[in-house]
């Protein structure tokens, strides 16, 4: 397979991590792009020389445009795009403010818009390009105590739907990937939080049985970015154990 330039968003740790290791595992050229400037870092160091890292605030259409730019300088044009970062907020409904409606709208939905409408040039020149999007099973069922999340990841599904059909002319496909209960810091965090049940609790409501890894993401995520994926577009790819059929 050739060798291509991969972005990816929310790369510092979990999910996007996991990611990066897997495209870079199999010869992508990984730009890990992240608000942790020295997480970031930290990852694209681990990986291997051909990787880079750039600090990026996917809400904040500048940053995004500047560590776009940073990716085509150093590696080239873009040629894959994954938009991992994203943020989790539990509030019940009616405590929901707009700062926080806004706020979570503004990292997770038009953060992936702003990261897909800078990059997709470059794939519409190359008539070819890879787009995974990841939002949450949230999404597809629903959370209690956290309604702009789940809003957020719907209109990233959505997003992803439309964008498949519109540039679907230059062989670049969109997929999205709505993960259920995943082992990320993210989740420890919310757990120690007392926002998610312990870890046996979570397990016991997935068919599988067990909490998802980053690799498991990774694997999914690395054969919509691959050739053998070129005629799967606007799909929603679950991987959650069975916890949504």
């Amino acid at each position: 397979m050739a060798t291509r330039v991969a972005v990816v968003t929310g790369g510092a740790s979990g999910m996007g991590r996991s990611i990066c290791e897997r495209l870079a595992a199999r010869g992508d050229r990984v730009a890990v792009l992240d608000v942790d400037r020295d997480g970031a870092r930290a990852v694209a160091n681990a990986i291997d020389g051909s990787a880079i890292s750039c600090r990026c605030d996917v809400a904040d259409r500048a940053s995004v445009d500047t560590a776009m730019d940073a990716v085509r300088n150093q590696l080239g044009p873009i040629e894959i795009l994954v938009t991992s970062a994203g943020i989790t907020w539990f509030e019940p409904f009616l405590d929901v403010t707009l700062e926080s409606w806004n706020r979570v709208l503004d990292v997770n939905l038009t953060g992936t818009f702003h990261c897909v409408q800078s990059a997709i040039p470059d794939m519409v020149r190359a008539n070819w390009g890879r787009i995974v999007t990841i939002s949450s099973s949230s999404a597809q069922r629903g959370s209690p105590r956290m309604a702009q999340y789940a809003a957020s990841k719907g209109g990233v599904i959505a997003l992803t739907k439309s964008l498949a059909r519109e540039f679907a002319p230059y062989q670049i496909t969109v997929n999205n990937i709505p993960p259920s209960a995943i082992d990320t810091p993210m989740v420890h965090r919310s757990r120690e939080l007392g926002n998610l049940p312990d870890e046996d609790t979570m397990a016991s409501a997935i068919p599988l049985g067990r909490l998802g890894t980053g690799d498991d993401i990774a694997a999914a995520c690395a054969f919509l970015c691959s050739d053998a994926a070129g005629f799967i577009t606007g799909q929603v790819l679950g991987v959650n154990g069975g916890s949504v059929l």
